[in-house]
């Protein structure tokens, strides 16, 4: 029997995740799959753990798993898709912002052959403005700069990928990666599932400004070396400026039409220069910070905790397993 995985990054979430099981369960009752959920703790401040080894106690398929310091979504996904024993596996949110009942779209779009499947925004309820600007302006970078033309316009973080993908994913030991464009990268047969993404159940979102420009540079600097050869350019053409302008004192110089130049406006070439290669130097910096990332080959995460699964848990769900 086919075995559905559905991994969860949580942080902060113990108020969501009773609603998101119950949720699942109802949802999930009508496949003939066997399923797991596997939610990873990010460290959360909260009670997320507890309620978390709650919930395993009472249903054991879920599990729960908990790092030892909080990484961040995207380590907590990859943590789960180490994880995960099913035939397939569905990222799905916390918050109850990614509808369960779409899983079952999803996995229609599996078993046609799919092997990625892409739960695609059409409309984002409730978000602010600053936020949609924030993700339009970041996927049309992906697509356009990066060049992963592939990835869904509106943005996708709820997603399923096969077997044979979550086996080659485990083959990718990046410490600063971006799981979606990962995935977008590697391949294989891709197909889009329109969803409109819900306002979040209770909470407040851990997603900060911080960790968002954190996945912009994750992202760009993993899959592109745009920055590097436009550093490249900026700098040829601010040198052929500066050996035009050179020439062109050079020949004033020759007839005695050569003026004295002003203190503001030397101050401005300087700084205007200075700050270029400031900011070429930051690029660089980025790149060789991951480059040292990476050679140091420590651990992507570290667990500090896993739930127990209960004996007679284990029992009743072979017991329903033999029966089905």
């Amino acid at each position: 029997m086919a075995k559905l995985s559905i991994v969860v990054p949580a942080y902060n979430e113990a108020a969501n995740l009773p609603t998101l099981c119950d949720c699942l369960r109802k949802t999930l009752s009508v496949l003939s799959m066997d399923w797991e959920c596997i939610i990873v703790d990010d460290h959360s401040s909260d009670a997320t753990f507890s309620v978390v080894s709650s919930l395993s106690m009472q249903d054991a398929r879920v599990r729960g798993i908990r790092l030892a310091r909080n990484h961040g979504s995207h380590l907590a996904i990859t943590c789960g898709l180490h994880h995960a024993e099913g035939d397939c596996a569905v990222v799905l949110a916390a918050d109850m912002q990614d509808p369960p009942e779409v899983i079952l779209r999803l996995l229609e779009q599996w078993r046609a052959g799919a092997q990625v499947v892409w739960a695609a925004r059409a409309k984002r309820e409730g978000e602010k403005i600053s936020t949609l600007a924030f993700a339009r302006i970041f996927y049309f970078l992906m697509r356009h700069v990066v060049g992963m033309r592939t990835m869904p316009a509106t943005g996708a973080d709820f997603v399923l990928i096969d077997r044979r993908v979550m086996d080659a994913f485990k083959g990718f030991r990046e410490a600063n990666i971006s799981i979606m464009a990962l995935v977008t990268w590697m391949g294989f047969r891709q197909a889009i599932v329109l969803y409109t993404k819900k306002p979040r159940f209770q909470g407040q979102s851990g997603w900060t400004l911080r960790k968002k420009i954190k996945l912009v540079i994750d992202s760009v600097t993993s899959f592109s070396s745009f920055p590097i050869r436009l550093m490249s350019v900026v700098g040829g053409v601010v040198a052929m400026l500066g050996f035009i302008y050179a020439a062109v004192i050079i020949g004033l110089s020759l007839v005695n039409q050569v003026s004295v130049a002003g203190w503001s406006s030397l101050m401005v070439v300087v700084l205007v220069l200075g700050g270029v290669q400031m900011l070429m130097m930051g690029v660089l910096g980025e790149y060789l910070w991951r480059a040292l990332d990476e050679a140091r080959h420590r651990p992507q995460y570290l667990i500090e905790a896993i739930t127990p699964l209960r004996e007679d848990s284990c029992q009743r769900l072979e017991h329903e397993r033999q029966v089905a």
